[in-house]
């Protein structure tokens, strides 16, 4: 019963709210002043007592926005009545000056609302913005600016040819939201839609100073009031309090960031032809803006490319690299008898199978993150042991590979390099941990018939395991099938007396 009166009670707010907006909409018609007037009241009225509301019952993390569009309704109201009551001639320019504050106010709420909390490729999004915002001005200025100042001159003109520059301002802002915002809370959208009503309304009252159209100021009112309305109902939704705190701009946001560019550049190609009559001061003008706005275009292009080349290097990284020690992966190794093909032509190549002994107890008793840790540091040991023309893998947990275009007695000269290195403890975070390793090698010869890197790995493997077995530190393959294989072989004790 409860959840029957609280829907029932919702829908009926509902639709005294759309009475409401009819009643703005249908007003006009009525002619005359008094009810304009008194309609404003009331819209004014009821902004601001939703404004309240919203404040104190959702309590925004952001409440500015929200006092200077309070601030804003009584401006907008005060211009407005001046002029509908008749009181223009004595008070000009003062109902003027409301209004422009009254926008100006609106249009820093509107920054604070639209723009997200969070921005990644913050550089690449306000130049999109910037660009946005230029084209916005190149057709402010030609089709209603420049209009305005031939039209009349004097301080009257000048503010109003200031009204189609803040809304060019206020169009970047919303084509800035709709093309970062993630998520579509509805208070947000409401005030997406009254910004809409802002911009339609000064492009109304634009063309009507340009001389353009003509148009009874009880008719221009209409997007202004609908504007304060859709504001006022953003602020009694409960949404309005997660304002700002979106999430990080996804990028394929983007490619809709570009299409508005693309739009934007088509609209700015137009001005040439439209404004063919345009006087010398305006073709200065427009020629100052579309220059900037070609050169944004390219440095938004250039910073594309930039980008796109990046993520190609990171991916061709990622796909090549373990992401943990930053040596090469196992599909890596395996592609690399193919890739070195013509720089190894010709040479013998050894393959190092390297095994960490007792990583798995240092695993169990020191948890993970200490074994990913031991893991990195004795990769940067071997890394550092072996030559730039060595090719150094991890081949899987705690199993790294070396494979060199070495002799064989190079290719033992280098094992016991790298055994020498891990004689020294790693110092981790838990503490000092002594390591040792097994390394098995194989060798192919100079003109190999079949073997494939598939084979050293599996010989070098099988011998590693010998290695570890037996404690003999490494094993070549070949000497699997010898007595001498089971002969313990000497350490290294000094690394540095060895030379790779």
């Amino acid at each position: 019963m409860i959840i029957g009166e609280t829907r029932y009670g919702s829908l009926q707010r509902w639709v005294v709210l759309l009475g409401a907006a009819g009643a703005v909409l249908i007003a006009p018609l009525a002619g005359g002043r008094a009810l304009p007037f008194l309609l404003l009241i009331v819209i004014v009225a009821g902004s601001l007592a939703m404004i309240g509301f919203g404040l104190r019952s959702h309590r925004p993390t952001h409440r500015l926005p929200w006092y200077l569009l309070a601030v804003s309704v009584p401006l907008f109201a005060a211009g407005t009545a001046i002029r509908a009551l008749g009181l223009h001639p004595g008070w000009h320019p003062v109902d003027d000056l409301f209004t422009l504050a009254a926008t100006v106010c609106l249009g820093l709420a509107a920054v604070g609302w639209l723009q997200p909390h969070k921005i990644s490729s913050a550089r690449d999004l306000w130049l999109d913005s910037t660009l946005i915002g230029l084209s916005a001005l190149l057709a402010s200025w030609t089709f209603l600016i420049s209009p305005i100042l031939r039209h009349g001159t004097g301080f009257d003109t000048l503010l109003a040819a200031s009204y189609p520059v803040i809304h060019a301002l206020l169009a970047t802002v919303l084509a800035h939201s709709l093309a970062t915002v993630v998520r579509s809370e509805t208070s947000l959208r409401l005030l997406q839609a009254a910004l809409i009503a802002v911009l339609v309304g000064g492009l109304v009252e634009s063309l009507a100073a340009a001389g353009t159209i003509a148009v009874d100021p009880e008719y221009a009112l209409v997007p202004q009031q609908w504007a304060y309305l859709l504001a006022g109902l953003a602020a009694v939704q409960p949404t309005m309090g997660a304002l700002r705190d979106n999430e990080d701009v996804h990028p394929h946001r983007s490619r809709q960031r570009a299409g508005m560019i693309a739009v934007a550049l088509v609209a700015a190609s137009l001005v040439s032809v439209v404004g063919a009559d345009l006087g010398v001061g305006d073709r200065v003008v427009t020629c100052s803006l579309l220059t900037l706005l070609l050169v944004g275009v390219l440095v938004r292009s250039e910073r594309a490319i930039t980008r796109s080349m990046h993520s190609e290097r990171r991916a061709r990284y990622q796909a090549d690299h373990d992401l943990l020690t930053g040596l090469f992966n196992r599909a890596a190794l395996l592609r690399a008898q193919h890739r070195y093909r013509e720089q190894w032509a010709g040479k013998p190549l050894c393959l190092l199978f390297i095994d960490l002994d007792g990583f798995k107890m240092v695993n169990d008793n020191y948890g993970h993150a200490v074994g990913d840790e031991l893991i990195a540091n004795a990769a940067s040991r071997i890394r550092h042991t072996t030559a730039r023309t060595d090719l150094t893998a991890r081949y899987g947990g705690d199993e790294f590979v070396v494979l060199a275009a070495r002799t064989r007695t190079e290719a033992a000269a280098l094992a016991e390099h790298i055994l020498g290195s891990f004689l020294r403890p790693f110092e981790l975070s838990s503490g000092e941990i002594p390591i040792t390793a097994s390394i098995g090698i194989a060798c192919m010869a100079t003109r190999p018939t079949e073997t494939t890197i598939y084979d050293l790995i599996r010989n070098a493997d099988t011998a590693m395991y010998h290695a570890k077995e037996y404690r003999l530190g490494l094993t070549f393959h070949d000497d699997l099938r010898t007595p001498t294989a089971r002969r313990p072989h000497l350490r290294t004790t000094d690394p540095a007396s060895t030379a790779v």
